[in-house]
């Protein structure tokens, strides 16, 4: 899409979407999820979900990384989780990695020296492997949902609302070329 279709879309959508949807979303917010994802443009989270607007949070950042949780050393990621969890009371966590992704493509030896802030953040955040045989990166991008998931839930707040039962956290990966969605229970990976 270029920049002046961008343009028509968005004065479009000031025109055609009833104010009765600005007045309610003008109330607040109340999301029941909170989508960690990608930054990737292929991953449109609306798209895959079919969510309507307020209905969820979303963190996206570079390979859907989450940070270690640390106090002294807080991010936007953890701060935007802590919102989510915390003063929206979302009930569900979903982390949603994909298919052919960037990030975990230079966790997988890709060459990424011309991108410096890139290398540096996924170096303190997320943990490199071998070469990838599949060029979709669709397993090593599964084993990253996990790593994910387990950094997700040593934040303290995550881990007491959950383990109160008042949240549950997913894994969910989102393959780029099928548009099929797989979730984890466990450390595999099935159809959603």
């Amino acid at each position: 899409m270029d920049f002046r279709r961008l343009i028509e879309r968005a004065r479009e959508h000031a025109t055609t979407r009833p104010k009765s949807v600005g007045q309610q979303l003008a109330t607040g917010q109340q999301p029941t999820v909170l989508f960690i994802t990608c930054a990737d443009s292929r991953i449109v989270t609306s798209a895959i979900t079919g969510a309507e607007p307020g209905s969820v949070f979303e963190l996206r950042t570079a390979g859907n990384v989450i940070p270690e949780y640390r106090l002294e050393a807080p991010s936007s990621e953890m701060a935007t989780i802590e919102f989510a969890v915390v003063q929206l009371g979302v009930s569900e966590v979903i982390v949603c990695g994909h298919s052919h992704c960037g990030a975990v493509s230079a966790l997988h030896g890709a060459d990424i020296g011309h991108l410096p802030a890139m290398r540096r953040w996924l170096s303190r955040h997320a943990r490199t492997g071998a070469s990838a045989a599949d060029p979709a990166l669709r397993e090593e991008g599964k084993q990253h949902v996990l790593e994910q998931l387990r950094k997700l839930e040593t934040y303290p707040f995550v881990r007491y609302r959950a383990m109160t039962g008042d949240l549950r956290v997913h894994g969910w990966f989102y393959d780029i070329e099928t548009a099929e969605v797989l979730t984890s229970a466990t450390a595999s990976f099935q159809p959603l």
